[in-house]
Formats: C-alpha cells, structure tokens, sequence
C-alpha cells in the first residue's frame, strides 16, 4: 500500500495528522473518520501500550489514514515491533545526534539499509500478498523529533542522514530546553527563527518539517509558514475535553 503521506509532500501539500492518545480501537475507529491524512498512536507520553496500539491501527484501518507511531524510545526492538503492526510511519523522540539519527535509520530499514529483522505479522497484510519486503523500506517514514538544543546544535548532521524523511518538532521540549515555559502554539520571537531555520535547512534537502499544535489557527499559520505536517489539537484526549467544556458551558448560557 502506497504511503499517502510519502505522496502528498512529494506533491507539496502538507499534512494534516491526528495523534492518539486514548488506548482504544473504538474510539481511534471514529476518530479516523474525521478527514485526518496521517493519525499518529502515541506511544510515549499517552497511555497507549503495545497491544493498544494494534487495536488502533484496527480500529483506524477502515477509514483509509496513514497509520503512524511515536514510540517510546530510539530503540531497535520497539520500532521493529510497532512497524510491523503496520506503522507507516515512525516519529521518535529525543534525537540529538547524527549517531543517534542513524541509529533510528538502522532500526527501521530492513537490509542492507539497515536491520530490521523480518516478520511483519500484520504489516504484510497490507497491498498485495508477499509485496511488504520489497517495498516497506521506501514506503516506511523515518521522523527523529527535534526538541532541545543539542539536537538544534547538531542539525545539520541529522538532516544529512540518508533514509530521514522528515523531522518533527516538540515545541513543549524545546521551549524546556531553552530555559522557557512548556507550552505548544509558541509565539516567542526567538523560537520562531528556529522555526524558520528548521524550514529552510529541511526544504534544502528534500525533506518534510513537521510540528505538534494545539489550535487549528496556529496550525494554519504553521502550514503557511512552510510546515508540511501539523498535528491539530494536541491530542485526541485535548480535542474531546475541550469539546465537552464548551457543550457544558454553552448549556449553561455561557
């Protein structure tokens, strides 16, 4: 199966993505509905484990969205494990270094471009029968996030890593990093000239920036900016919590 993600940036469009956080294939069913292109199981900070997130990928598989992952750590056995479940896409937190990139790189590439050892249980249901193997290490995005100094230090390096398809910022963790508040939709003059760099260097190459919003506004003014994926309203727990309080409040005569 095609990755639709792969496909639109190819076409300069971005992308729109919905991240999950609630470890349910019911609700990740209604949710993909929504029109997302990519929605995004969240396996590092939200409470979706292992099993979770292939009852996700279940659930979601109807609607036709690009499954992806944030797993927990850059490590081999995770990655291998939620790309097989048919992840299409892999963001990974906490990349610093071009070792580190490379590494991320390794994990999710089967040989020789990397060492993902083979067994794709559910992944290779996917498109035609005995076709996973051939394409999986052209379909498969590799997305080390960028969220502290170090890695803003070593930038350069870890966009220059062969197999990076794009990166994806966590404004939360660099703004931490930078000694300033942990919030998302930033507005801070000097976070926005990172921003702009994060453009340039990534559209040099080729490759995809991407960045976690928490309104639909700041995500807009994100993709015009030159961003070319937006996560919208932080979470799915984010989007149904506000929901609700605005329901109640408006119940209530505002």
């Amino acid at each position: 199966m095609p990755n639709k993600v792969k496909a639109a940036w190819k076409a300069g469009k971005a992308v729109v993505n919905g991240w999950l956080a609630i470890p349910n294939a019911f609700s990740a069913e209604m949710y993909s509905q929504a029109g997302w292109d990519s929605v995004t199981v969240d396996m590092q900070h939200g409470v979706q484990d292992y099993l979770s997130c292939v009852a996700c990928f279940q659930g979601m598989q109807p609607s036709g969205v690009t499954p992806m992952v944030r797993v927990p750590w850059n490590e081999p056995g995770i990655i291998g494990k939620v790309l097989d479940a048919g992840a299409y896409g892999v963001i990974c937190p906490m990349v610093n270094t071009e070792a580190e990139a490379r590494a991320l790189v390794q994990y999710s590439k089967y040989p020789p471009k990397g060492t993902r050892s083979n067994g794709p249980i559910r992944a290779g249901v996917y498109g035609e029968a005995g076709g996973y193997q051939k394409t999986a290490n052209d379909e498969i995005l590799v997305i080390p996030m960028i969220e502290t100094q170090t890695a803003l230090d070593n930038l350069e390096a870890i966009l220059d890593v062969p197999g990076i398809d794009a990166i994806y910022v966590g404004p939360s963790d660099l703004g931490l990093s930078l000694g300033m508040p942990a919030i998302l939709d930033r507005e801070e003059p000097e976070i926005l000239k990172i921003y702009e760099r994060l453009i340039k260097e990534t559209s040099k190459r080729g490759i995809a920036a991407g960045l976690h919003n928490s309104s639909p506004k700041y995500a807009k003014k994100m993709i015009d900016m030159g961003f070319k994926l937006v996560t919208v309203g932080g979470n799915d727990v984010g989007l149904m919590v506000n929901a609700a309080k605005a329901a109640i409040k408006e119940a209530r005569g505002g």
